[in-house]
């Protein structure tokens, strides 16, 4: 894994704030020591979950979107390293492999302009090479017998972690997303918004179930899409579930598992459906962060539930929580497999 930049001891000493009679996950955590290969080490570890960051938002600049989800994966180990190991959390489940090398891809788009017809094929070009770089990396953590759970970046690279999934168990595999949009657009070249209609398309994604997705801001022509592959994508609305109670969340819960539980799948979350949550797209509507946290417990404890994407989160430098809320849904995930 060439494109790994590995997660060291100096940088978990570094994050973790010890004090005396306690024990923190920065202290029992598992990393890849420097000299050792990580195929092998990861096959040998017996921590089930592995953590990867992807510190970029080159996908949502391509969708015109706000910057900042590259910041995340640092806020994220500052707050993970710091749980309490106890009865209740234990440390030692979690391999922190490290982040994706996305620095040289991350300066080419620096000064790219979404709005430069040219300067946006360029920042599309960069999500692709992106897109090989996941898909490699999730491939191997789950032939190694663990479960990714894949932070930061956008929602772009739902297409990687999809596609590498696809490959590590030789065939097309199923998703729900969380979200309070389809990123189900037209494929006009990769961003943030057409992770799963590319995986539709190269065959990697074969059920895909849109949880929660907002009324107001889906197109008619996403709409019109999905209504043509009505067998093998589906959705309901956060306005059905949470505004007009035609459907209860619950039960929604139940019909979409009948949907995609009977094959491998993967779990993605997308910040932005959360009300008042620091994203890319900030909602003053949405699910609590109960909700998400309940859904994520949900559909992890389930057989073919193989990994967990937490994405298009931002942070606010003077009072940051991105990274506390997403320690939270890290943990009822790996709770979830107990």
């Amino acid at each position: 894994m060439e494109n790994i930049i590995r997660f060291t001891e100096n940088e978990l000493t570094k994050y973790t704030l010890l004090r005396s009679g306690e024990v923190k996950f920065g202290e029992r955590m598992e990393i890849i020591p420097k000299t050792a290969d990580i195929i092998p080490f990861l096959r040998a570890s017996e921590a089930e979950f592995v953590l990867i960051g992807i510190p970029e938002d080159i996908g949502i600049r391509a969708n015109f979107g706000r910057p900042g989800a590259a910041k995340v994966w640092e806020s994220t180990l500052k707050s993970l390293a710091n749980l309490h190991h106890n009865k209740y959390n234990k440390a030692g489940r979690i391999l922190v492999l490290g982040h994706i090398d996305v620095a040289d891809k991350m300066a080419a788009a620096e000064n790219l302009n979404p709005k430069d017809k040219e300067q946006r094929k360029e920042l599309m070009s960069l999500v692709e090479k992106i897109d090989k770089d996941v898909s490699h990396v999730v491939c191997q953590v789950v032939k190694a017998g663990k479960y990714p759970i894949i932070v930061g970046g956008g929602q772009n690279n739902a297409y990687g972690n999809i596609k590498g999934l696809a490959l590590a168990k030789g065939k097309a595999v199923n998703a729900i997303n969380f979200d309070s949009s389809t990123d189900f657009k037209i494929m006009e070249g990769r961003h943030s918004s057409n992770g799963f209609s590319y995986a539709f398309e190269d065959g990697f994604l074969k059920n895909y179930f849109v949880f929660g997705l907002h009324e107001n801001y889906t197109s008619k022509g996403v709409l019109e899409n999905i209504k043509k592959h009505t067998e093998r994508v589906q959705f309901n609305t956060y306005e059905q579930i949470a505004i007009r109670k035609e459907k209860h969340f619950s039960e929604e819960m139940a019909l979409a598992q009948g949907f995609i539980a009977n094959n491998s799948f993967g779990i993605e979350l997308d910040l932005s459906a959360l009300q008042d949550v620091i994203a890319t797209k900030g909602t003053p509507t949405g699910f609590s962060v109960e909700k998400a946290r309940q859904f994520v417990h949900y559909f992890g404890k389930l057989q073919n539930a193989a990994y967990l994407h937490i994405c298009e989160g931002n942070i606010d430098p003077q009072h940051d929580t991105t990274g506390k809320l997403i320690t939270y849904l890290i943990t009822d995930f790996i709770k979830s497999k107990e």
